[in-house]
């Protein structure tokens, strides 16, 4: 999954840090969701989204798997 998660952080001039206390998750977390290694909860996602006011689809681009 891709995630608008860096470049919205960019936009409001907030570090990793400020994000993770902000919607109640370790720093970590949000570096792994920018690097593609986690996929968010959708309770995360929501308040992500929530967080910067879009929907999720406007943070979180989902890519089904090929088979």
């Amino acid at each position: 999954m891709k995630t608008r998660i860096a470049s919205l952080r960019s936009e409001y001039h907030m570090t990793q840090e400020d994000l993770a206390n902000a919607v109640s998750v370790s720093r970590q977390t949000i570096i792994s969701l920018e690097n593609g290694k986690y996929n968010a909860s959708l309770q995360l996602a929501f308040r992500i989204a929530r967080y910067f006011n879009k929907s999720i689809e406007e943070v979180f681009q989902f890519e089904e798997e090929k088979l």
